[in-house]
């Protein structure tokens, strides 16, 4: 088998690439896959762009063309040779692929991929799905009318991907969907949440060094009971990224979101200095004006974000948001998101400053680099150390925004 994965976008995509290969084992001997965004029009871009260059660099090789992105405008596909497209709600269905490569107007069995270029690293690390689609109607987001409802994922499931990631050699586990903490399951008369998922794990799989979550809604009740459980277990790694797209109220209210100011404010004041805080933020959403910016702004600093993820607001066809009265000048949301890139170094080089002198557990990821416990990078003095290893380092300083240290 000779099948090689692109993914864009959330890890979910990631790990649906793998699925996806694991199931074309031995149906498909050679063929490209890719997996595409849609949470932004550049996203879509660079997604149309690879696959056209893909379909240059490699004439007779069937490229599948699967997620958001393709879901959401196939069109930006439709005329590139040998690309067939197959929409989220066929990706898992093997038939889908089967019948796409009947279209191929080549001799499939002679397929070579002649030019393939990832930069995707090698993670030391595994992500495990526990749901996918989403409930909510947040009025900038696509992802949603693309993946569907909320589909939860049987714990027997989820657990048994975790014994095989152990079995592979990875101690690290990040749990991850489209909506984390959406998590649920019924089990008999018992309901079974996200909290209930990790603290099962965490009982269930004594191997695993590290557990981790992706990005979660902070307006869900199931947060308070997560920052309990990595304050009371040292392998719950006690570091949280909220979907939290804006500090402002009246933001937030137009968003559709489910949580306000106050909440964060809650959620940071109950980690007890024991639990620190990353984020997504969406700069220049409609009706954004600068006061109301500053008050995210004047929020990222005030509850010490170590970390976000913060981009320019891109209108997406279909949703509420696109056609909002006051959209904001692209170029004045890029300039605010350097804003919040700032505010946040600021917080992030106090919160390193506080953090020398201490020793903390380590994935070693790559070329004696590793993750600390607060998800950021630490270059380890010393002999080289095999990856996916944990190991104890003691912090010695800082240098070039990520931490040093020798191994205990």
């Amino acid at each position: 088998m000779n099948i090689k994965t692109l993914s864009f976008g959330c890890r979910l995509n990631a790990l649906e690439c793998e699925k996806i290969s694991a199931m074309l084992s031995g149906v498909v001997d050679t063929a490209i896959l890719v997996n595409t965004c849609s949470v932004t029009g550049e996203a879509e871009r660079q997604c149309a762009q690879t696959v056209r260059r893909l379909s240059r660099e490699n004439p007779n090789v069937v490229i599948f063309v699967t997620g958001c992105g393709a879901t959401r405008n196939p069109k930006l596909f439709a005329d590139i040779p040998h690309a067939f497209v197959i929409d989220n709600a066929d990706k898992m269905n093997l038939q889908s692929y089967v019948n796409a490569i009947e279209k191929a107007d080549f001799n499939v069995s002679k397929s070579k991929i002649d030019a393939f270029h990832s930069n995707e690293a090698k993670l030391s690390k595994k992500f495990i799905r526990v749901q996918n689609g989403c409930n909510h109607d947040c009025t900038y987001c696509v992802t949603r009318l693309l993946r569907g409802p909320n589909v939860s994922y049987p714990y027997d499931e989820i657990l048994n991907d975790a014994h095989a990631a152990i079995q592979n050699g990875f101690y690290e586990i990040v749990l991850t969907g489209v909506d984390t903490a959406s998590y649920l399951r019924r089990d008999g008369d018992k309901l079974v949440l996200l909290a209930d998922v990790c603290e099962n794990l965490l009982n269930d799989v004594h191997e695993m060094q590290h557990l981790r979550l992706s990005s979660i809604d902070p307006a869900s009740p199931e947060v308070p009971k997560i920052i309990k459980l990595m304050k009371n277990d040292a392998r719950f790694m006690p570091h949280l990224h909220l979907s939290m797209q804006s500090g402002s109220d009246t933001i937030l209210k137009s968003m559709r979101r489910r949580h306000d100011a106050d909440k964060l404010r809650e959620l940071v004041k109950l980690s007890d200095g024991k639990v620190s805080f990353s984020a997504d933020i969406i700069c220049g959403f409609p009706g954004e004006s600068e006061e109301l910016f500053k008050e995210t702004a004047d929020l990222i600093r005030e509850i010490g974000l170590i970390n976000v993820h913060a981009f320019p607001y891109s209108p997406r066809p279909g949703t509420v948001a696109a056609t909002m009265p006051d959209q904001v000048n692209h170029a004045i949301s890029k300039k605010r998101v350097k804003v919040i890139y700032d505010i946040v170094a600021q917080n992030r080089v106090e919160f390193m400053q506080k953090q020398i002198g201490k020793t903390v557990s380590v994935l070693v990821e790559d070329n004696n680099v590793g993750r600390t416990p607060d998800d950021i990078d630490i270059k380890i003095d010393g002999a080289p150390i095999q990856n996916k290893t944990i190991c104890n380092v003691k912090i010695t300083g800082i240098e070039n925004d990520m931490f040093v240290g020798l191994r205990v």
